[in-house]
């Protein structure tokens, strides 16, 4: 069998030749190559692009205030000198600290408030916790002894006191009178209350006996605070003895103690606080002119 023209090894175009035609090759070669470069160069410019666009949002979002983004003016120069004219200017006060309330009834040179009946039971009633007591009646004398009977008037004179000042409170069959004593010092009122002669006078008038305490067993108790001596006489208004057992007469002079303790202790709560009050306003006064 022979192989001449239109044999198996024709192509569609043409006769095919056994030897490659190189020239046509290379330049197809060379014309790939070139299309390679161009698409590299390509992607590199736009990766470039990207980089430089991400750069730039983050500097933007780094720039923007809050969460929401917004962006947030820098105070200029002139901003920032103007803002402490801004805020109020407070005057430098120098407060000494405040007094002590135990202070003013320490010291008669401190404890000058006016010193009566009135201002010290100035109340018509005596309450202590629960408890409620109606006064019947109030006295002051600068004659102490008046106030006293046995072992306490010597007591009394001896300690110089200045002052004694007595109340009497009662409710339901029983009474109690308080009995505040003044001396110049602390050291004088606690050696009256050492002494222990709780011997105060009861007090009578409206509904009160005369002979109240008088003749019969009734409670007595004494006790001192700051330059202030105080007292109670407590019993039954009909004239029962006051025995160990009972509650009722014991109850109302408890009462009166921790009433007379609170009524002193207020007095020098009471003149601390307007001593603080004038110290403030030298302070403030002092400030000004400066």
């Amino acid at each position: 069998m022979s192989f001449g023209q239109g044999g198996p090894f024709d192509g569609p175009g043409g006769s095919s030749s056994s030897t490659p035609d190189w020239s046509a090759l290379a330049e197809e070669s060379e014309a790939r190559s070139r299309r390679t470069r161009l698409l590299w160069i390509g992607g590199g410019a736009l990766a470039a692009l990207a980089v430089a666009g991400i750069v730039t949002v983050a500097v933007l979002s780094g720039g923007s205030g809050g969460a929401g983004g917004n962006p947030t003016a820098s105070p200029t120069a002139s901003d920032q000198a103007a803002a402490p004219d801004d805020k109020p200017n407070f005057p430098d006060v120098s407060v000494p600290p405040p007094p002590n309330p135990r202070d003013f009834i320490s010291d008669p040179k401190k404890d000058t408030a006016p010193l009566t009946p009135a201002t010290l039971f100035p109340r018509k009633s005596m309450v202590v916790g629960e408890h409620t007591y109606p006064r019947t009646r109030t006295a002051g004398t600068k004659d102490c002894t008046a106030g006293a009977q046995g072992p306490l008037v010597s007591s009394l004179a001896h300690n110089g006191c200045k002052q004694l000042l007595r109340a009497t409170y009662a409710k339901g069959g029983v009474a109690v009178t308080i009995g505040v004593a003044v001396f110049d010092s602390p050291a004088r009122a606690a050696k009256v209350m050492n002494e222990n002669r709780a011997n105060l006078m009861p007090l009578a008038g409206a509904g009160v006996p005369a002979d109240f305490c008088q003749g019969t067993k009734c409670r007595m108790a004494t006790n001192a605070t700051g330059r202030y001596a105080y007292f109670t006489i407590a019993g039954y208004l009909n004239g029962k003895d006051v025995t160990a057992n009972e509650t009722k007469a014991r109850q109302i002079a408890r009462d009166g103690g921790a009433y007379a303790f609170s009524q002193i202790t207020q007095r020098g709560k009471d003149q601390a606080a307007k001593a603080a009050e004038q110290q403030l306003k030298e302070a403030q006064k002092k400030a000004g002119k400066s």
